[in-house]
Parts: C-alpha cells; sequence; structure tokens
C-alpha cells in the first residue's frame, strides 16, 4: 500500500516545464504537420474533383478543423501548441513569452511551414518548393485577414480563460467555419500565408501578394490582444513571463489556406 500511495503521489506531482529546445521543436513540428494537412488537402481534393472549386474547398475546411484539432491536442501541453506567428505575437503582449522565447518560437515556425510545403508536395510527386502563381491581393482580402486573425485571437484568449478544455475544439471550428465565411479562406496565420508563396498548387499565392496578408493578420492579432484581454478579465501580468512554462490556455492556433 505505501508503494501505491507513493505512484499515486508521483503521478499527480506537477511535471517540470518542458525546456525552450522541447518547445521550440514542438513548435517546428506541429507547424510542418499543420501546413501539411492544408497544402496536401488543397491538391488532393483539387485533383479528385476536377478542380471544382466547391468540393475542394468543403474537403479542406473538413481536413483543416480536423487537422488542427489534433495538432492543437498534441502540442499544447508542449509549446502552447502556437503554431502561429499571430499567436505567438499576442502571447508575447500578454507577457506569456519572453522576447527571446518568442523570436525562437517563430524561426521555428517559419521553418516548419517551409518543411511542411515540402512534404506535402513530395507525397504528390512535386517539386519540394515553386512561387505561388494565384493573385490574391486588395483591400477586400486584407479586411478578411485581419478580420479571420482578430476572431482567432478573441476565440482563443476568451477560451483560454473560460474553458481551456475546450479550447482546441473551439479553434479548430472557427477555423474550419472561416474557410467559408471569409473572402480570403481564413488563413489567419503568418506562417500558413509564407507557405502559400512556397507552392504553386490551389493554395498557393504570388510571393509579391503574402507581405499584404502578413501585415494585416498581425495587424488583426495586435488589435485583438488587448480588446479581449480587458473583456475577459485576462490582463497580462509580468508574472506570466514563460519561466513557469507554457500554459495550455496560451494555445491559440490557428490557420488555415487560401483557396
Amino acid at each position: 500500500m505505501a508503494t501505491v500511495s507513493h505512484l499515486r503521489t508521483a503521478a499527480s506531482a506537477p511535471s517540470a516545464a518542458p525546456s525552450l529546445a522541447r518547445r521550440i521543436v514542438a513548435e517546428g513540428l506541429g507547424t510542418a504537420l499543420l501546413i501539411a494537412v492544408v497544402i496536401g488537402t488543397g491538391i488532393h481534393a483539387s485533383r479528385l474533383s476536377g478542380g471544382d472549386a466547391t468540393w475542394t474547398l468543403l474537403a479542406q475546411s473538413l481536413a483543416g478543423g480536423a487537422g488542427l484539432l489534433a495538432l492543437l491536442t498534441v502540442f499544447a501541453p508542449v509549446s502552447g501548441a502556437h503554431l502561429n506567428p499571430a499567436v505567438t505575437l499576442s502571447t508575447w503582449l500578454r507577457g506569456g513569452l519572453r522576447g527571446h522565447e518568442a523570436l525562437a518560437y517563430l524561426a521555428a515556425q517559419a521553418v516548419g511551414a517551409a518543411l511542411g510545403v515540402a512534404a506535402a508536395h513530395a507525397m504528390f510527386g512535386m517539386p519540394a518548393w515553386a512561387p505561388g502563381t494565384h493573385a490574391a491581393t486588395g483591400p477586400a482580402l486584407w479586411w478578411s485577414e485581419a478580420l479571420a486573425t482578430f476572431g482567432l485571437i478573441g476565440v482563443g484568449i476568451a477560451c483560454g480563460r473560460h474553458a481551456p478544455k475546450q479550447l482546441p475544439l473551439v479553434v479548430a471550428a472557427y477555423i474550419a467555419a472561416g474557410y467559408w465565411f471569409t473572402s480570403s479562406s481564413s488563413l489567419a496565420n503568418p506562417a500558413l500565408a509564407f507557405a502559400c508563396a512556397l507552392t504553386d498548387g490551389p493554395s498557393g499565392i504570388r510571393p509579391g501578394d503574402v507581405p499584404g496578408y502578413m501585415l494585416a493578420q498581425l495587424l488583426g492579432a495586435m488589435l485583438a490582444t488587448p480588446l479581449f484581454n480587458w473583456l475577459m478579465g485576462a490582463e497580462a501580468s509580468p508574472t506570466q513571463a514563460s519561466d513557469t512554462g507554457i500554459t495550455r490556455t496560451q494555445a491559440v492556433p490557428m490557420p488555415r489556406q487560401a483557396g
């Protein structure tokens, strides 16, 4: 009985916070898998449907939402499962990451995005990277991305504050809906926008159009963070700096792709 009690006590004891190295690997790997889901689904669905945009978008929304739910659930306990520079920016603004940690997250997400494109292309016999050719620019699309990211960050902050156990499902549901209610198919993720510049598949975007997407996404995140912190009573505190580790409530990702 003493041994059983000892094991129970050990099992209930809080585990040490993941090291920065583990968190960076989690962010890179998680982002790569997310990008592979988005880019790969676009290629496969377009081929199966003969290029029919409606069926392709339906497949992307279902697979994108399901893939995101799985990845958030897996990687949230390690790194917070940002998988998205906009989420990392919001977390940093809220005091959940130090500056050098945020930069490391951003680097891992960028590398993961490039590797995710290469992984998806390899499955379909395509070159590792090729510039996107689809024109995607203008105020309407920029507004769409700003609004999509604003909503993503708001949903993440609110759910992380009041229903953290449901956060992966709620965020995935929001992204699945975003495929349909936005004119840009709700990328809401600068890493995904970067990935879209590296593919000439259905998700591809001309490289020159990507900075507009990224700026709109980051602006949406910067506007949503203070507003939803205030609305949800979750104002950041200096003591939230990540030497205490990443908590599940800091996971807010997101993402998706352009049709």
